[in-house]
């Protein structure tokens, strides 16, 4: 297994796992939060594979994605809810910010393999770190985070994709590349967050 593919499917896992903490926080039945935990774990990449052209999907490429969802969701609704006491808003900003982190990398990654210029593939980080988290809310009837707390979230995906691109020109290792620029974006997403950083408004 490449390393880019492990990434992959850490995001995959994390992403999920926000879905389903906030599917459980609005009462979801197990249809409900396989849909919001599918649609987090795969949005981002979904939308980036339309715009740079490649088909299949990649999770119709590898099907092992979507099972794995499925039979999480089958185990992670009937704990969540037991769990739900436990369940704040902090685990879906930490889950978040993980998830961020390794689908931007991702996204940046997959956008350089198709020869995109370098801000095109910034941007394609960009997107893949932060859509599947707007479906999720939009879905779960919220205004999605990345828009409403004022706190640096796409512009942690931007600075870290840059991070990843700058590192790569300088000819780093591109394992360390990858894995630094995923935990600076986990990183600054959790510091923002804890001590409250805003975005003027």
């Amino acid at each position: 297994m490449t390393l880019i593919k492990f990434i992959e499917i850490m995001a995959i896992l994390v992403g999920a796992f926000s879905g389903f903490i906030e599917a459980r926080r609005k009462r979801m039945d197990l249809v409900g939060v396989f849909t919001v935990a599918f649609i987090t774990a795969f949005g981002g990449g979904t939308l980036r594979d339309i715009l740079l052209d490649r088909r299949p999907l990649f999770w119709v490429i590898h099907q092992e994605y979507a099972i794995l969802i499925f039979v999480l969701a089958l185990v992670a609704s009937p704990l969540i809810r037991t769990l739900r006491q436990i369940v704040s808003e902090r685990l879906i900003v930490i889950a978040d910010a993980i998830g961020l982190g390794l689908f931007s990398i991702a996204g940046v990654a997959a956008a350089l393999d198709a020869q995109m210029p370098i801000f095109i593939a910034s941007m394609m980080g960009v997107i893949t770190g932060i859509f599947g988290g707007v479906l999720r809310d939009i879905v779960c009837n919220e205004v999605p985070m990345v828009f409403r707390d004022g706190k640096p979230y796409a512009i942690c995906a931007f600075l870290g994709s840059w991070m990843f691109l700058l590192m790569r020109m300088s000819e780093l290792p591109h394992d360390f590349a990858l894995w630094s620029s995923a935990t600076f974006i986990v990183v600054l997403r959790l510091v923002s967050w804890k001590f409250d950083m805003r975005l003027g408004r």
